[in-house]
């Protein structure tokens, strides 16, 4: 008895992720949750560097419970605590006295810094829009004029030169964070400005705010002719495709479709092509390495992220092309940044998000009857959904495409370890399981929870693989689909398009019926 004790305790250790609160300035303050604890402090700054895109070199600092909590220099990674408090120390405060320790971004003329491209958003749309600040006399007439609406509710009319300020400074903080605002996100900024100034309500629309809604539109189109002509990357990639008399279909804008919040970025700063080009032969060569330095890589894909967007959307380049320019691209650590750099959300909540709603999963998944139920049984008694966290997983990602219509006979795909690449010769975008030669035999419908390996297909290749199980595999894949700019299969739109809106909360706001049904079972 003692002893299954100690096991269950050994095991609810090990299941235990390691947790740190990483202070980077006073206004920046991050939470970093890892699976496995770091085993030295430099795998910990590796980690800390790319998870909070710090572009300078950097010493540590603990909070010792020992001392309340005051500072210590971390040099063990044994000194932690279970749940530890450590503080980024910038090492350029030494060398360049006027760069303060709370400056996050750092711009200093130097071949080993890195300098954050002016066009890098940070950050995706907000859930709350805030309006800012106008000019000092737009400010004051505003003033004037929401206390005389509140106190006789007398409307008030926008003068032209007073409104034309106003949308200025708008498509300015709009431009912050989306290029393409569609409806829904101009309608919350208009909703927005006037909830700060009620002044600006207008009596005769439903919601008061319709005109400021379409006055915004038109201008971010102005502002992007702006963009254009002064030769901005993310709008000057559509000259001359959005001509009269063309369909939208014919045009093949390119923008963001899937709340991809750096789209397009410009270069860095004092750089170009032939830099970032010099930067991007040393990375290759870095990839060459038996054991590659992971800090240099990290802050070299940050410095040519420019680079290779170009090379991805604008040139549309072959997979098998970018994999030989960009090999460091394909390992699963920059899988992570790169997605984080588009789309400025973690891919690491694939996983959060997929192990809250299996519960709610499997028991939407014993209730559907039908072929559909038929299948879905047919998946869970493959499993024991008591212990194995895995094949839960599994068994939801197997499941998913089956409740939302799709067909995932092309991209569930499993062979023999024996079997040659003809297997997915044919397969332009899916997952690949290899299972020993004498296992089961494959069928659509069996899963494997041992295989010997799980890969990535893309454009009839093999670009990825020796994945350990399926989730992970589908997690990287998804992430590759931003980071090569792919569209998703016919085949698993919905399904892909769920993880996306739903689990990553990436343009929930529009959804199918088919995906709103689902999510409204899930939440119910």
């Amino acid at each position: 008895m003692v002893c299954a004790l100690k096991c269950v305790s050994f095991f609810s250790k090990a299941m235990e992720r390691f947790k740190i609160r990483v202070i980077v300035t006073d206004q920046d303050i991050q939470k970093l949750s890892l699976d496995v604890k770091p085993q030295t402090v430099q795998e910990l700054k590796v980690i800390v560097q790319e998870h909070c895109h710090l572009q300078y070199e950097f010493n540590m600092m603990y909070e010792d419970p020992d001392f309340g909590n005051a500072l210590c220099n971390l040099d063990n990674m044994d000194d932690l605590p279970a749940a530890a408090t450590v503080k980024v120390v910038p090492l350029l405060t030494s060398l360049f006295p006027e760069v303060t320790s709370n400056s996050s971004d750092v711009s200093i003329s130097s071949a080993d810094t890195f300098i954050i491209p002016s066009s890098s958003r940070t950050q995706g749309w907000p859930e709350f829009f805030q309006i800012p600040v106008f000019s000092v006399d737009v400010e004051f007439r505003l003033r004037q004029a929401n206390l005389a609406y509140l106190k006789d509710n007398k409307a008030f009319k926008c003068p032209w030169d007073m409104k034309r300020n106003i949308l200025q400074v708008l498509a300015e903080e709009i431009y912050k964070f989306d290029t393409y605002p569609d409806e829904d996100r101009l309608r919350a900024v208009a909703r927005a400005l006037i909830a700060k100034h009620p002044c600006l309500t207008e009596a005769e629309s439903t919601d008061g705010c319709s005109s400021w809604k379409n006055s915004l539109y038109f201008k971010m189109g102005n502002f992007r002719t702006k963009l254009r002509k002064a030769g901005c990357a993310e709008v000057s990639i559509n000259s001359g495709k959005g001509s009269p008399g063309t369909s939208p279909v014919s045009r093949g804008l390119k923008r963001p479709k899937r709340c991809e919040v750096n789209f397009l970025p410009e270069l860095p700063e004092k750089e170009n092509e032939e830099t970032l080009e010099a930067l991007r032969i040393l990375l290759a060569e870095e990839m060459k390495k038996r054991n590659p330095n992971a800090t240099v890589i990290a802050s070299k894909m940050d410095q040519t992220f420019s680079l290779r967007r170009r090379e991805i959307v604008e040139a549309e380049t072959p997979v098998a092309t970018l994999k030989e320019r960009w090999p460091a691209l394909f390992t699963e650590r920059q899988v992570f940044s790169e997605f984080n750099r588009i789309a400025a959300t973690n891919l690491n909540d694939f996983f959060e998000a997929l192990d809250r709603y299996t519960p709610r999963f499997v028991s939407i998944f014993k209730t559907k009857r039908g072929g559909v139920g038929e299948t879905l049984n047919v998946f869970l008694q493959q499993i024991d959904l008591r212990v194995n966290v895995t094949a839960l997983r599994t068994v939801v990602l197997r499941g998913l495409p089956v409740l939302l219509g799709d067909d995932p006979s092309g991209f569930y795909n499993t062979c023999l370890d024996a079997d040659g690449d003809d297997a997915w010769a044919q397969v332009s975008f899916g997952l690949l399981t290899v299972i020993e030669d004498d296992c089961t035999p494959v069928g659509p419908n069996l899963i494997h929870l041992e295989p010997v390996s799980t890969g990535i297909i893309i454009e009839g290749s093999l670009i990825m693989d020796g994945f350990k199980s399926l989730p992970e595999a589908l997690c990287i894949l998804f992430g590759l689909s931003y980071a090569l700019h792919l569209d998703y299969p016919k085949s698993m739109k919905n399904t892909l398009n769920f993880i996306q809106k739903v689990m990553l909360g990436l343009g929930q706001n529009k959804l199918s019926p088919k995906l709103q049904s689902l999510k409204n079972l899930l939440l119910s």
